[in-house]
């Protein structure tokens, strides 16, 4: 087993019916005509079936505060471990809290600066969040992404203090990611002067985290760090917080839309929700075209082109791999996983052998939930360098759906990003750890090889498949980062 951005636009507005949402696909602002637009297909990648853009649905009835409860910064995979009977208590611990603190007026959530922070009971995965605020000088406040912080919101003039936290480049940043890191400071101020509403809009997808502030892109497909644990993904599903400290703050128009699967393929696959056929960023080479295996070598017979997917023939094997060879690069492709589904990608692949020994490494695809891998090395499940290094788990969709993968190869580094959460970060030439003799992993120090797919009996399939080279000393910004 083995950017450029799309133009600004107006703010959007709740108080009439929910207007349609941006597209997280091409041609993004054809979508905002109809909620019943069909997302346009992007080349280079295969036709799927057309799917409808749904309305927002409000979080905030407007009223009361049904529908919340009160958390502090704290690690949400410490709550979300408790008993349901346990969380159903800490909620209701916190309620005295958020009445003290949190009202309703006029249809506007307000808070005096002070108290836990307001939590949605409704736990969300990949979701677009719209809302509208209104702060006063020398408030300081936030938007927790499924219990994480946080998309700052704060006072932007230098009378309020914080021009040496980075208050000067204004709200919107992912202020809790490390320094210097994507998307830690937003990409231009577009705060309103007090006493005027900010509409913001976040669309997150895995940990990777789109900010529009007043119509303008303040963060484009940047990931948020796991503050409590930088080593770690960030949680599948978990609440969305509004975090205030230091002075008042009125939400109002609060709604949210969780975003499909086929939606949030076509993001990443294009590299981001706002990113379209245009975009002037790396160039991918296309090394499946969709109707044969031409540009391919190896155990092609064990595998079949079918519905513009490249798909291993029941209980056939071996290597397909890319007659051109690759040192430093990036892939990305979908992938789709039967129950107890088995592949691999070799990655490095000299063009015979075994790859997960003799190329650089075998990156496992499996399905992780079937019963019969219950017991295998962590070294074994998805997304793993097979037998050297355990990528996280639970960020598979289930089997049946497709899934985008991004993998990163630079020098003996190799990164792998799942429907947009990093599932692994490894350095394989400092591996001292191995499931099995080291010396069986002689080709992990590999600095060029084939890109291919390891078969091993099962009709996993393939698609949408492109690759780029990285030059040495070139960008060291595209995705997975």
């Amino acid at each position: 087993m083995h950017t450029t951005l799309l133009p600004s636009r107006k703010p959007l507005s709740f108080r009439v019916p929910l207007p349609a949402l941006p597209a997280l696909a091409a041609l993004a602002a054809a979508l905002l005509a109809s909620p019943a637009t069909v997302l346009a297909q992007p080349e280079n990648i295969a036709p799927q079936p057309a799917h409808t853009i749904a309305r927002p649905e409000p979080i905030f009835n407007g009223r009361d505060l049904s529908g919340w409860w009160g958390a502090e910064t704290e690690n949400p995979a410490d709550y979300l471990a408790l008993t349901p009977d346990e969380l159903t208590r800490k909620k209701a611990q916190s309620l005295d809290n958020i009445h003290k603190h949190w009202r309703v007026e006029d249809g506007e959530l307000i808070n005096d600066g002070h108290g836990l922070y307001l939590t949605t009971d409704r736990f969300f995965g990949d979701f677009h969040l719209m809302l509208e605020y209104r702060t006063v000088a020398g408030a300081d406040s936030g938007i927790y992404l499924r219990g994480y912080p946080q998309v700052q919101i704060w006072d932007t003039t230098e009378a309020g203090g914080k021009w040496n936290l980075g208050a000067d480049k204004g709200s919107g940043g992912l202020w809790n990611n490390s320094p210097d890191a994507p998307g830690k400071d937003p990409l231009r101020l577009a705060d309103a002067p007090f006493g005027h509403w900010n509409a913001l809009e976040v669309i997150m997808i895995g940990e990777r985290v789109t900010v529009m502030l007043n119509g303008h892109v303040v963060v484009d497909h940047a990931r948020l760090e796991n503050y409590f644990d930088r080593s770690k993904p960030l949680i599948a599903r978990g609440p969305i917080q509004l975090q205030t400290h230091g002075g008042e703050i009125r939400f109002r128009n609060i709604a949210v839309r969780e975003i499909s699967p086929h939606e949030t393929n076509m993001a990443l696959l294009r590299g981001g929700p706002m990113r379209h056929a245009g975009f002037d960023g790396p160039r991918f080479e296309q090394v499946f075209n969709g109707l044969t295996l031409a540009g391919w070598a190896g155990d092609t017979d064990s595998y079949e082109v079918v519905d513009r997917t490249i798909r291993c023939l029941p209980g056939k094997g071996g290597t397909i791999y890319t007659e051109k060879e690759w040192d430093d690069f990036e892939a990305k492709f979908e992938f789709l996983l039967p129950p107890g589904g088995n592949n691999g990608l070799a990655i490095r692949y000299p063009g015979a052998g075994d790859t997960a020994y003799v190329g650089m490494c075998e990156l496992q695809v499996l399905d992780d939930t079937h019963p019969k891998y219950a017991r295998l090395d962590p070294r074994q499940y998805h997304g793993s360098a097979y037998g050297m290094v355990a990528a996280h788990r639970g960020y598979l969709r289930p089997v049946g759906q497709w899934n985008v993968q991004w993998v990163r190869v630079v020098g003996s580094r190799i990164t792998v990003e799942l429907n947009g959460t990093q599932i692994l970060d490894a350095d394989l030439a400092a591996v001292t750890d191995f499931m099995g003799e080291a010396a069986h992993y002689a080709g992990r120090t590999r600095t060029s090889g084939h890109f291919g797919f390891a078969g091993h009996h099962d009709p996993v399939a393939f698609r949408s498949i492109e690759i780029r080279r990285i030059e040495a000393g070139a960008d060291a910004a595209s995705q997975p980062r």
